[in-house]
């Protein structure tokens, strides 16, 4: 298309206005002016930066003057980057943006992925894709994020949104705000991330459609048994307007399917213990062994579905109403086959291998008697079925100066996850009536860093006549998170070319409902130790059990046994049945709810004035919240001092009360954004604001498990409903230079955050559980309250710290260049963090200190494109230092993450008739996620996941 470039065009693309016709359109005309404008109309205060009446008529003047800029020819990725200059140059916070042209006219996998090409965005890897993301080397529990500016539920059983719920095909548009403004949702620290679907009354066509199919192949897939190597993309689109362009309507579909494959060696935690050695020796000096290590092949099937309405009614200029709905449900099925190795502390080792700092990180383990060291195949079934609903109504009036905006909507997130594992042992006497577990086990291991260890066993671990399925659980975690708001908003512009250019204020009102629900069925024992059940071991055959060895990066591992352990548990009439009970109370403990009640309301004042003949616009504000926050679980009082209640197996017990707690606070957020135009090119930025993001939801929680030491009580939870937010003061400076043809931009910004404190889990003994409203059952001896003993429990601690840091940012696209050479462009960023603040752990076995979850030093992003007669390809590179975050194994362990580089390719040729063609190739380089705990030596997660490929189609008309 051929974009005509002017002052005035750059304020309307500042409005969010893009010239998206079908969500997936590859190639768009030119929005004609009326369109666009009525698309600046659309916009409210809540997902956009609109411009004010002077600032338009300033634009409109500069762009009578004599400044008439050529027009340049921009399609596919380049024309992504050229808007995303256009909104950053005009938005009235700091902030990037990607655009339609960018997510849907050479697709990214995943909106998380789009995102993290943004300076200062890094994205967190879970199975080889990108889910959540980090902004500023802060964690997801720090971001804010909104869909059509309405808050979004989370799947994650937290606050952290992952973005591979949301289909990159129904986005049209995504911002991260990095500094506040008033009308603005609090809750982000680290950033707002606002997405946005489509608006039908802004397309530049009268009707669109789009269609696209792509088959995809994983190069790894082959190397996990029974999993699968291909899968597809899909989607299909429709926009049109109607009655005189009065009413417009919009829909969508998308559809994913994949293979999901990973090798995977995964150490586990270290913990200070006794290193037994031969004829009763003990190896001097403080040790640290680690808790075993899982080789596993991983595999298994994603399957996503989204759905988009939008319909869009404006019977004049001054009145609009607009309904827009989003649906997406995403199922994960997995399994991971291959081996764990348990508490080898418990074992008797052989020529140990010692590093500095006492862990233990090789040698010989040998059973002695204690069979709590014990060699198990693992046979793990997990199915993940997430969904999101979102939808909303929003009627704008504009009477004059005055602009009144209402908006209604609501958001669900549900998670359903259910961890099945099985193990199977070998025995001795299978056949008879007292089969026996074996004693005579050994392992021979060296870790070797971030590469793959040497391991052997003394034994095999395939004969069916000797081994058999020891145990059986099923664990299910079912979260559910409700958002629920309206918003009232108004504005009066000003006409007097004053100081101030317009006044807002308004007011939100939420209701926030989350939920947890754990619950557990169990066949066995892990050690083989079922003489006391009375759950004997389970024989395995042919029809339920075969031989697999292990392939690629881990071909050096020993095979073993695969087991279909429903076909087992079938054949010997058994049927998991999960539910909560008493007998493992933790699955009522850490059931329970939360309930958020926010108002928030703000004033808020932009402004455009001249300071020594330069413009300066920007806005100053305050906003207020008051926060209610409630939660409900079970207390265990002990001693039959609680209430009757019945599990859901049926057994009741008098030893739980239900409680309630929580509390309310206000908090009073002002916030500054100043843009000096230093000429027209050069502008410099600064903001300010007092921030805020609220704590994990299922860290609200108020569950207590307890247990009486002598005339003490003590409890136990790791939750809390007291929890404040975390706030934070920050400070963002950012000059920024505009290409004067409009086809690049060159950016530097510093930023400055305060943190006051985070959330740690902390022991605190004794605590005075009275004066912090939780009841303390009876000694029955003395007739008085037990005494106060212990509380795990999560806790603002007084570790606050900056976190500040650099970005550099730089985009062209070489339309000066001759010929076919136009076609070139570059994007890319580095950012620099570093913070002061640092927890503490001791996974790794010695206490020490770790810096900040999420935080990467350095932090680069780079794509490489080139477009020209129909033809678009790009290279992206994704480079990050290492970083802190959990890793999932039996528990969630922090780690470090060693650094990784991520490369995608992608290319696609338009035959200009509709059709255009696309091959993608995700992780060429087929990088590996690699963990570690305190340092190298000490070995976390080596997983690979394999390269993905994409070939296909799409139509568009």
């Amino acid at each position: 298309m051929i974009l005509k470039r002017n002052l005035l065009a750059l304020a309307l693309a500042s409005a969010g206005i893009c010239a998206a016709t079908a969500v997936h359109a590859t190639d768009r005309d030119a929005a004609p002016a009326a369109a666009a404008t009525d698309a600046a109309q659309d916009q409210t205060s809540t997902t956009t930066d609109t411009k004010d009446v002077a600032a338009k008529k300033q634009a409109e003047a500069e762009a009578k003057k004599a400044k008439d800029l050529s027009a340049i020819s921009v399609t596919g990725f380049s024309k992504s980057v050229v808007q995303a200059i256009d909104i950053k140059r005009d938005a009235d916070t700091i902030q990037d943006v990607i655009t339609a042209a960018d997510i849907n006219g050479l697709p990214d996998v995943s909106i998380s992925d789009a995102l993290s090409r943004l300076p200062g965005v890094t994205s967190e890897r879970i199975g080889g894709q990108s889910s959540a993301i980090n902004i500023r080397g802060l964690s997801g529990d720090f971001i804010e994020t909104t869909l059509n500016g309405r808050e979004q539920a989370a799947t994650s059983g937290s606050r952290v949104t992952q973005f591979d719920q949301y289909p990159s095909e129904l986005i049209n548009q995504a911002a991260v705000y990095k500094s506040p403004k008033a009308s603005l949702i609090e809750g982000g620290v680290a950033g707002t991330v606002d997405m946005e679907t489509v608006n039908p009354l802004s397309a530049s066509k009268q009707y669109s459609a789009n269609f696209n199919l792509r088959g995809s192949y994983n190069d790894r897939s082959k190397e996990t048994d029974g999993a699968p190597s291909n899968g597809y993309r899909m989607s299909a689109s429709f926009q049109g307007k109607f009655l005189d362009n009065t009413l417009g309507a919009a829909v969508g579909f998308a559809e994913m399917y994949q293979p999901h494959v990973a090798d995977q060696f995964n150490g586990l935690k270290y913990n200070p213990t006794a290193v037994n050695l031969p004829n009763n020796q003990v190896l001097p000096g403080q040790n640290y062994t680690s808790e075993g290590f899982e080789l596993q092949q991983n595999g298994g099937t994603e399957r996503r579905k989204g759905y988009m309405a939008t319909i869009e009614w404006r019977p004049s200029d001054s009145f609009r109403l607009k309904g827009d709905g989003f649906y997406s449900n995403f199922d994960n099925n997995s399994f991971g086959r291959g081996f764990r190795v348990k508490t080898l502390a418990n074992g008797t080792f052989t020529d140990p291998v010692v590093q500095q700092n006492g862990a233990i990180t090789g040698g010989t383990v040998s059973q002695n008697g204690n069979k709590y060291f014990t060699v198990q195949t693992t046979n793990d079934d997990n199915e993940t079925k997430t969904s999101v609903a979102s939808a909303g109504l929003n009627a704008r009036w504009t009477g004059g100066p005055w602009t009144i905006t209402g908006d209604v909507g609501f958001s669900r997130a549900t998670s359903d996850f259910t961890n099945g594992v099985s193990w199977g042992l070998p025995f001795v006497g299978m056949g008879t009536a007292s089969p026996a577990v074996v004693s005579d086990e050994s392992v021979t291991y060296l870790l070797k860093n971030l590469n793959i260890p040497s391991l052997s066993f003394n034994r095999g671990y395939t004969n069916l006549n000797e081994m058999a399925l020891a145990k059986v659980g099923v664990y299910p975690y079912v979260y559910k998170d409700k958002s629920r708001a309206a918003r009232l908003d108004v504005r009066y512009d000003l006409t007097d070319n004053g100081f101030f250019s317009a006044f807002e204020g308004g007011a939100r009102y939420s209701q926030r409902t989350y939920s947890q629900d754990r619950s557990i069925w169990e066949y066995g024992n892990d050690f083989g130790d079922w003489e006391n059940s009375g759950q004997a071991p389970l024989a395995l055959s042919n029809s339920n059990s075969h031989v697999v060895c292990f392939k690629g990066n881990l071909s050096s591992f020993p095979c073993f046994l695969s087991i279909n352990s429903l076909a087992v548990l079938a054949a010997n009439g058994l049927t998991p049945n999960p539910g909560k009970e008493w007998a493992n109370d933790w699955t009522q403990i850490q059931s329970g709810s939360v309930d958020e009640d926010i108002l928030a309301a703000y004033l808020q004042a932009d402004i455009d004035t001249q300071v020594g003949g330069r413009r300066l616009d920007g806005n100053f504000g305050l906003r207020m919240v008051h926060s209610s926050q409630y939660a409900k679980g079970l207390q265990n009082m002990g001693d039959g001092q609680g209430v009757p209640l019945t599990d859901d197996r049926g057994v009741t017990s008098n030893n739980y009360m239900p409680v309630r707690r929580g509390k309310k606070y206000t908090d009073w957020l002002p916030s500054v954004n100043l843009n000096y135009h230093l000429d027209d090119d050069n502008q410099l930025r600064f903001a300010a604001a007092k921030v805020m993001s609220r704590p994990p939801l299922n860290k609200l929680l108020a569950g207590g498990g307890s247990w009486i030491d002598g005339n003490t009580y003590n409890m136990w939870g790791n939750t809390s409903p007291f929890l404040d937010p975390f706030y934070a003061t920050q400070f963002d400076v950012s000059f920024e230079h505009y290409m004067p043809d409009q086809s690049g931009a060159l950016s530097a910004a510093f930023f400055y955050k305060h943190i006051d404190s985070f959330i740690e889990d902390q022991t605190i003994n004794p605590f005075d559980f009275a004066a912090a409203g939780i009841q303390v059952p009876i000694n029955p001896a003395t007739g008085q309250p037990y005494a106060n003993g212990q509380y795990q429990t999560a806790v603002n601690n007084d570790k606050g710290g900056y976190v500040r840091g650099i970005e550099l940012a730089y985009s062209q696209v070489f339309n000066m260049l001759p010929g076919a050479w136009k076609g070139l462009g570059f994007t890319g960023s580095y950012s620099y963090s570093q913070s002061q603040v640092h927890l503490t752990t001791n996974l790794a076995g010695p206490t020490q200190k770790i810096g900040l979850p999420g935080l990467s030093p350095n932090v680069v992003n780079a794509t490489l494109f080139y477009g020209y007669a129909g033809f678009d390809t790009r290279v992206s590179v994704r480079y990050r230092d290492r970083f802190i975050a959990s890793q999932m194994s039996i528990d969630s362990q922090t780690v470090y993450y060693a650094p990784e580089t991520v490369v995608d390719f992608q290319a696609s040729y338009n035959f200009g008739n509709g059709l255009s063609v696309l091959f993608q190739a995700q992780n060429l380089t087929d990088q590996p996620t690699k963990t570690y705990f305190g340092n190298e030596k000490q070995t976390g997660t080596l997983q690979w996941f394999g390269r993905q490929y994409y070939l296909g189609f799409s139509y568009a008309l």
